[in-house]
């Protein structure tokens, strides 16, 4: 669907002229009615998909052993964690592209049609290369394969990235992670008050926070959650033990960073003769769409680590 989708948006970004009363252009109108449909609801299902993976890669856990949860599960083979980091990857696309089509339509000229099939092109390869690794994660799926637990990919002995982050100091992370959320909160307040160029400085906060806020969930939260000292795994979180409370977590993530991520998207065309009513509610929508998912990720991250009966010695 996207290779036909793409392929009609090139001959739109080439040849497309709203002054045009052609043929061609006819055709062309027509073409992007459907085009925006099909991309439209593939990127909704893309969305979805990144939820049903993890519980796909949680569920089989249970048929490997060493595995407890999906982490064990997408270290299975080569293909499992690649899939998953195109996943977030084609998520935070999927949602800006329908947030640039969604303002794109509101205008009477499309004014945003060459741009937001530029951004398909781009799309494209990351959602093909998805699509490849994910059907070869699930292909070489072996159960005689003894996998590793989440136990020893996130300690603080483990190589990598998420071994820097389980050994990272525990009250630095505190204040980097709730300084970060402060910051983030008063700058969206600012803009939303007075739209204006702190809209970049917000978009860059607020798609930041998503990265700090995976870092101190694995830093210090999921401690907390597990009420063990050295248990960093952001995945048992998912498991019902936990309230399954690492979907609402990673959902108010992922909104989070869309709605930042659209709010830089959309702050260089604000001033379009024909989205000027149509661009500031917009933004305003999507700044606090934004505030609220962090906030409400900050404060369930509090309420965990205040009801639980683990307590960081000296933090």
């Amino acid at each position: 669907m996207l290779i036909f989708a793409v392929w009609n948006g090139m001959q739109i970004v080439r040849k497309w002229d709203i002054r045009s009363g052609s043929e061609l252009q006819l055709g062309l109108e027509r073409k992007t009615y459907l085009i925006s449909i099909i991309v439209s609801n593939v990127f909704g299902f893309q969305l979805l998909s990144f939820f049903l993976f993890i519980y796909t890669a949680d569920d089989l856990s249970r048929l490997f052993v060493g595995a407890m949860c999906a982490a064990g599960s997408l270290n299975v083979n080569s293909n499992g964690y690649p899939t998953l980091i195109l996943k977030i990857i084609n998520f935070l696309f999927a949602g800006t592209w329908l947030i640039l089509n969604y303002t794109d339509n509101k205008a009477y000229d499309y004014p945003l049609i060459k741009k937001k099939y530029l951004l398909l092109l781009l799309i494209t390869p990351f959602i093909l290369a998805e699509t490849t690794l994910q059907a070869m994660y699930f292909l070489q799926l072996s159960p005689n394969v003894i996998t590793s637990c989440c136990g020893s990919l996130f300690s603080s002995e483990a190589p990598g990235v998420t071994s820097s982050l389980a050994a990272f100091p525990s009250i630095q992370m505190k204040i980097v992670f709730y300084s970060w959320v402060g910051v983030t909160l008063l700058s969206g307040i600012f803009f939303y008050r007075r739209i204006g160029r702190v809209g970049y400085l917000f978009s860059f906060l607020s798609t930041a926070m998503f990265f700090v806020s995976i870092a101190a969930l694995i830093s210090f939260i999921s401690l907390y959650i597990y009420e063990m000292p050295s248990h960093h795994c952001p995945f048992d979180i998912l498991q019902k033990e936990y309230d399954y409370v690492g979907y609402v977590l990673y959902a108010l993530l992922l909104t989070g960073a869309v709605s930042g991520m659209g709010v830089g998207l959309l702050m260089p065309v604000r001033n379009i003769s024909s989205l000027e009513r149509v661009v500031p509610p917009l933004l305003r929508i999507l700044t606090v769409t934004a505030m609220i998912s962090y906030a409400l990720f900050a404060m369930i991250a509090s309420y965990q680590m205040i009801v639980s009966n683990f307590r960081l010695e000296g933090y």
